[in-house]
């Protein structure tokens, strides 16, 4: 969710040159990571449900910690920039998040909800440190004409490690050795629970770890000292639009904001709720497909779980739906929405972006409305496969919004930007109809209504009047 920026080229002295590939090598460890610990959370969602014995609506706070901050800390992560610069900023956000992944250690041993909260808070809040600052350095780190290469690079990385995480963390959380799931089984409950809270500290322990010698990393390094963007005075010079005192004046910039809420909202939403989703479905026997996928990519990531000191075995597949099938699917949620932004990036530089807008939010509406209709493995697939209906929304969306803004350009960025705390109310709103409300079928029409809203501003909301 790279916020498009205008770039400007660094300035050089005359007969110097400049190489970027050091610094954008860490910006794309940056990026991959953002992907990596904000998608873990949809695997972690229903983990803490069952370690702390929570309802649907109590588990989905687990997102609204998260994304909160993004609301939360924009505002004041901009001016914290203003005062650090982007190089100490990043540090700071990298020690920020290191700390609320320790925070999983005490979380764990007491098997505490609010802990966990506070950690995933401390969390969100150096992501959102992080992205404020990162958005605009990998923008005009280097020549404008390749500013657009490099924000398709770092978002690919973002979409890898939000295809990797869930699927590692699956594996670990909920794959385990025959034997360690024996041992917990014959377990008291309060026990069984404590010892399974455990499971997730070497995770974040070893998160911590990486933190802070990415930390160490950013704060040895020189990174190139680049021009800001576009300064105020440039777009204070332009002529004030007769009537216009806020950005908020802009009709299309509201539905904008709007849309990027209940666009943030919709893909958390959807790859939060997709286990419990599957869990709903009592499917017994798993396709051959599926058995397929889920068999191939376990044994491709077991490796990667055995660095955290866990050794599981291949994932079940005759054992019908299961969480760890379930994170597989999360995994293939956000690798659909990887795939869809490679894809569009040569789509969107040859067609009208607003009607491709049009076509992924119409399929979107679609998959949903048929997820709720359908039964069993066909209602999950299609959830899958509203992860690359989301690939270029976010893209198209915020052009659309800022689109004729004048001088309130950056105001009405912020705005958008603030606008991803959908991830925050979206989720807990599908988990409250679904514990008080029908279960979670109907609480699947949220975002159903989410796509059709996103239609609407594609046909009809974007235009500037």
């Amino acid at each position: 969710m790279a916020a498009p920026v205008t770039s400007s080229t660094p300035t050089l002295a005359p007969g110097t040159t400049r190489s970027y590939v050091g610094p954008m090598v860490l910006m794309t460890t940056l990026f991959f990571l953002f992907g990596a610990v904000t998608n873990f959370n949809d695997v972690l969602m229903p983990y803490l449900k069952d370690v702390c014995q929570l309802t649907d609506l109590q588990s989905s706070a687990v997102q609204s910690a998260f994304f909160g901050a993004y609301f939360l800390m924009s505002l004041p992560a901009g001016r914290l920039l203003e005062k650090l610069g982007f190089k100490r900023g990043i540090v700071v956000g990298l020690l920020i998040m290191a700390v609320g992944a320790l925070l999983f250690v005490p979380a764990a041993n007491s098997r505490t909800f609010g802990l966990f909260l506070l950690a995933l808070g401390l969390l969100g809040a150096g992501v959102t440190l992080l992205q404020v600052a990162a958005n605009p350095y990998v923008s005009v780190l280097g020549p404008a004409r390749t500013a657009a290469s490099r924000v398709s690079i770092v978002g690919v990385a973002n979409g890898l490690g939000g295809t990797i995480s869930p699927l590692i963390g699956g594996l670990i959380l909920f794959g385990g050795s025959a034997v360690l799931k024996a041992q917990l089984a014959a377990l008291p409950l309060e026990q069984r629970l404590t010892q399974e809270a455990t499971l997730v500290k070497p995770l974040y322990l070893g998160l911590a770890a990486f933190l802070a010698v990415l930390a160490v990393l950013f704060f040895l390094v020189r990174l190139p000292e680049i021009e800001s963007i576009p300064a105020d005075e440039e777009t204070a010079a332009a002529p004030a639009e007769t009537g216009r005192r806020s950005a908020l004046d802009y009709r299309h910039l509201v539905l904008g904001i709007v849309a990027i809420f209940t666009y943030v909202g919709v893909e958390v939403g959807l790859g939060s709720f997709l286990i419990r989703y599957g869990e709903a479905q009592g499917i017994s026997q798993l396709s051959g497909f599926t058995q397929e996928l889920v068999r191939g990519l376990s044994l491709a990531t077991n490796w990667a779980a055995a660095l955290f000191g866990n050794t599981p075995e291949p994932i079940n597949t005759t054992a019908g739906f299961t969480k760890a099938v379930g994170a597989v699917l999360v995994a293939s949620y956000w690798f659909g929405l990887m795939v869809g932004r490679i894809i569009g990036i040569p789509l969107l530089s040859r067609f009208n972006a607003r009607k491709l807008l049009v076509g992924v939010c119409a399929a979107g509406t679609l998959f949903v409305v048929l997820s709720i209709f359908s039964r069993g493995e066909t209602a999950l697939w299609l959830v899958v496969l509203c992860g690359m209906c989301n690939s270029i929304i976010w893209p198209v969306v915020f052009p659309l919004a800022i689109t004729g803004l004048g001088r309130f350009t950056k105001q009405g960025s912020s705005y958008l930007i603030m606008a991803i705390v959908g991830g925050a109310i979206i989720p807990p709103l599908m988990g409250l109809v679904a514990t008080h409300g029908g279960g979670l079928r109907v609480a699947f029409v949220l975002p159903a209504l989410c796509y059709a809203y996103l239609l609407y501003y594609a046909l009809s909301g974007y235009r500037v009047r």
